[in-house]
């Protein structure tokens, strides 16, 4: 790479999808069919107006309904197409399909009690590690693609939170109440050269997020579960 090279700012923002219509509750995890809510659409506009005005060359999304059309208005806006990448899917977790949350009695399932063995790895889904592998992959191909300029990438909660904990050297294994992820978040990785130099974090729709999906919000038992990832 030449000394220029070496040095040119590329950042690299990645988001969490909308609000996901799911009116029964469950946790969709990585099965197709699950598409934004009319609320997610407008969050997915607010965020492309919110990026509007920025030197966006690049826009990629996970592969599954609700990234692909959280994605769509920010290629829009920019006149580019929307790539898909494997990688940036939802994590994958042996309670897809089931609800599974406070007050449901989930935990108290003896057939369930064998999948939560290990938090630390953890045992009822994809292990952390692989999630950093093939995050930190995406995250690498998008700055050589917007090498310079801006890239967007739309991905999920869990593996956006576990990324980015990665790069800011905390613990992978952590309370899933306290990610700092809400719907239509930006996760924002600065790179200098190939080397990431900072991580930022904003809300740009968070006035359209419903109080209790927010980052750090109590979950309310029997009401709605926020199992959007």
């Amino acid at each position: 790479m030449s000394a220029k090279g070496a040095d040119d700012i590329t950042v690299v923002h990645l988001m969490r999808h909308g609000e996901v219509h799911n009116p029964d509750g469950v946790l969709y995890g990585r099965r197709a069919g699950y598409h934004l809510s009319e609320l997610g659409r407008r969050m997915a506009d607010r965020v492309a107006e919110h990026l509007a005005e920025r030197d966006v060359t690049y826009v990629v999304a996970s592969p599954l309904e609700r990234a692909q059309e959280t994605a769509a208005p920010i290629a829009k806006t920019h006149g580019l197409q929307l790539a898909t990448d494997e990688r940036l899917i939802e994590a994958a977790n042996v309670f897809e399909g089931k609800t599974f949350g406070v007050g449901d009695g989930a935990l108290r399932k003896p057939a369930n009690w064998r999948h939560l063995t290990n938090p630390f790895r953890p045992s009822w889904g994809e292990p952390y590690v692989e999630q950093v592998v093939r995050m930190m992959g995406a995250l690498d191909a998008a700055k050589d693609a917007a090498r310079g300029h801006e890239a967007v990438l739309v991905s999920h909660q869990l593996p956006i939170w576990i990324v980015r904990s990665f790069v800011e050297k905390r613990r992978l294994w952590h309370d899933p109440r306290k990610r700092q992820c809400t719907l239509a978040s930006l996760t924002t990785f600065t790179y200098r050269g190939d080397r990431i130099v900072s991580v930022g974090y904003s809300e740009p729709a968070r006035d359209l997020v419903p109080a209790h999906l927010l980052a750090g919000a109590k979950p309310v038992k029997g009401g709605q579960k926020a199992f959007g990832a």
